[in-house]
Parts: structure tokens; C-alpha cells; sequence
């Protein structure tokens, strides 16, 4: 079974940057992504990264801040997030995909940003 830690949240000021990992461990998956989620709303998709192709989906609510990237010989995901804002706090979740299905998350870390 794939399992998936998370690392690197933290406390931040607008503006400034946090970078995020994720380790899975196994095979190599289909895909790895983010999500997010703030309190009282729902879970929220930022990021996806083929693992064959190396592509990469952003969504337009990250795109242009926020980079992901990868360790092939790691199985391991990065999210690097600048220019962070106020309404980017919440808990961040990376997950594995197989066959089009997100089946593995890990355990979340929050990011929170100050103003």
C-alpha cells in the first residue's frame, strides 16, 4: 500500500514563501497532487503531476505562485508556494493517484499566513 508523509508547513507573513514535501512510499504512482482545505470549506484542488509524462495541471487559484515538483528516485513531491496570502491558510494534503483515482493521502500540514 502507497503511504504519503507530509513536511514543511509552518507559520508565515504575506509575501513570503513555504515549501512542502511529500514522500510516498512503493511504487511509483500515476500521479501525485496537492489539495487544500480551510475550515468550513470544502476540499480544494491546487496541483497535479503525471508521473510518466512529468506534466503538470495547475489550478488558476495557484498558478503563477505556486511551483510542483518532483524526485523521481524519491517518489517524492514538492509544492513551492510564494507570495503567499492571507486566504492560503489552511491545511495542505498530498495525494497518489492510480488509474485516474486518488487513493492515498497523507496526513495534512497547516500553513497558515499571517497579515
Amino acid at each position: 500500500q502507497v503511504q504519503l508523509v507530509e513536511s514543511g508547513g509552518g507559520l508565515v507573513q504575506a509575501g513570503g514563501s513555504l515549501r512542502l514535501s511529500c514522500a510516498a512510499s512503493g511504487r511509483s504512482p500515476y500521479a501525485m497532487g496537492w489539495f487544500r482545505q480551510a475550515p468550513g470549506k470544502e476540499r480544494e484542488f491546487l496541483v497535479r503531476i503525471n508521473w510518466s509524462t512529468g506534466s503538470i495541471l495547475y489550478a488558476d487559484s495557484v498558478r503563477g505562485r505556486f511551483t510542483c515538483s518532483r524526485d523521481n528516485a524519491k517518489n517524492t513531491v514538492f509544492l513551492q508556494m510564494n507570495s503567499l496570502k492571507p486566504e492560503d491558510t489552511a491545511v495542505y494534503y498530498c495525494a497518489a493517484a492510480s488509474n485516474n483515482r486518488w487513493d492515498a493521502w497523507g496526513q495534512g500540514t497547516q500553513v497558515t499566513v499571517s497579515s
